[in-house]
């Protein structure tokens, strides 16, 4: 037997199912990017709302471009299990809320009808950093208009991607794609609409989910007693910090009562969770590829790597933070990390470096820079993400770059073992890794140039142990 509507009754009592109707109501919200990362968070708040009693949360979720996910779901009708495992047990969940599903690429008018449908109320968004395209800012738009043409109310639309001010980006792109459409006849009536009735909040999501593997989903068959393929693995913490500016202003008690944190200073959660959290991340994920530790508990669970991330958090990236609790923050984030059950690839997080990295190191450095104090455990993690474009790790086995610059990451890479300074100078070059003021900088060329001959004549391990000794 699979999971599905059908054999809901079958599961063990002590898991959560939904126990509200899933088909006598149409979608509230639509999500765009249905990965694991949406369906063990938002996914859970909304169904979270719909165990209480409000039938305006259901989801119509979207692939971008994976029907194959879609499929599976389709055939599960949108059902998944979630284990929730950390420090304290382990409990499996059934959220209901994906009511509808569509892929972006193959049904676009079905994904754009449902942006105009009168019970849409939400659409939300975890399309990565890389998915801010004219193409999503079409596809928003087109929905939008058919909204206001229709006379229809209008909608929260929320970002919930990894950039700064995601709420006033997404809106920028939009209002972009309205003017770009006719220079000459700008729609002034749908630029006039989304200002008056629609809102982009800003906001910050916080839950490590990795992706799905075949042991987990071996587990929700021992916990379910049937086949799920589609089942995920999360952690007890999650965090949502939303922007106080709603189309429908009561959605905010309706979300804090679900235990989202609504507030008007959302950038304070925003950037310490990019720096700290992401920021470790790619450190660790790059590190992990090279030395062959293949997840991220595999690298905190080594003394001289927790070290290291626990001094990068707080000697560079929390002096430059709003966010008042960060000691206690970064501390839980380190107990994140070596959560057992949380097998978070580091080549899944390695992925999209080049994209990632402007927003989660660069201004960590350039603020140290500004200040006149050390930047070397950002250095260090520089010279290890050169290291890393040469597609091979310490034991000798090749790994794949996952990334839209992997063309030109590795034709730089290739070299570096014959002419290491020129390659270091060529990558730290780059404005659109490094932005315009770091580029140029003596001494920070001087101390990722070090580094890198460290981890190209000792290993990665060795560079840093050295660093810590020297930062002692």
């Amino acid at each position: 037997m699979t999971l599905s509507s059908a054999t809901l009754h079958a599961l063990p009592a002590s898991i959560q199912t939904p126990a509200y109707d899933r088909q006598a109501h149409a979608p509230g919200v639509v999500h765009l990017g249905l990965g694991a990362f949406h369906r063990a968070h938002q996914a859970m708040v909304f169904d979270q709302l719909l165990h209480g009693g409000d039938t305006r949360w259901g989801i119509h979720g979207v692939g971008m471009t994976r029907p194959d996910l879609v499929n599976q779901l389709q055939a599960q009708d949108g059902l998944y299990a979630v284990r929730i495992a950390d420090g304290l047990g382990v409990k499996w969940q059934v959220p209901g809320a994906l009511w509808r599903t569509s892929v972006a690429t193959t049904e676009r008018d079905a994904v754009v009808h449902a942006i105009a449908a009168p019970s849409t109320r939400w659409v939300t968004l975890t399309v990565t950093e890389k998915g801010y395209t004219p193409a999503l800012a079409q596809l928003l738009l087109e929905g939008l208009r058919l909204r206001q043409q229709a006379g229809l109310p209008g909608i929260t639309i929320a970002s919930c991607d990894n950039l700064q001010g995601n709420g006033l980006k997404l809106q920028a792109l939009v209002k972009t794609a309205v003017s770009a459409k006719d220079p000459r006849a700008q729609d002034t009536d749908v630029l006039r609409w989304l200002d008056a009735h629609c809102a982009f909040p800003c906001s910050m999501v916080d839950r490590i989910v990795p992706a799905a593997t075949p042991e987990v989903m071996a587990a929700a068959q021992e916990a379910l007693g049937v086949q799920d393929h589609c089942a995920l693995s999360t952690e007890g913490f999650w965090e949502w910090v939303i922007e106080d500016r709603f189309a429908d202003p009561a959605d905010a008690a309706l979300l804090q009562s679900a235990g989202v944190r609504v507030t008007a200073d959302v950038h304070s959660y925003e950037e310490a969770k990019l720096r700290m959290l992401n920021g470790s991340h790619s450190a660790m994920a790059l590190m992990g590829a090279i030395t062959g530790r293949p997840f991220i508990a595999s690298c905190i669970g080594v003394l001289h790597i927790r070290t290291f991330v626990h001094q990068l958090m707080g000697r560079e990236v929390a002096p430059h933070l709003s966010r008042s609790d960060w000691a206690a923050y970064r501390d839980a984030l380190i107990a994140r990390f070596g959560n057992p059950y949380l097998k978070h690839s580091v080549h899944q997080i390695a992925t999209d470096s080049s994209q990632k990295i402007p927003q989660r190191w660069l201004p960590s450095v350039l603020s140290q820079i500004a200040q006149g104090a050390s930047f070397e455990h950002h250095a260090l993690a520089a010279a290890i993400f050169l290291r890393y474009t040469l597609g091979l790790d310490e034991q000798g086995q090749a790994y794949a770059l996952n990334d839209p610059q992997a063309d030109s990451l590795m034709a730089l890479g290739a070299a570096q073992r014959t002419e290491p300074e020129t390659c270091v100078r060529a990558l730290l070059a780059r404005e659109d890794l490094w932005g315009t003021a770091l580029p140029g900088h003596d001494a920070w060329t001087a101390r990722v140039i070090h580094w890198h001959q460290q981890i190209l004549q000792q290993g990665v391990d060795t560079a840093i142990l050295q660093l810590l000794q020297q930062e002692a």
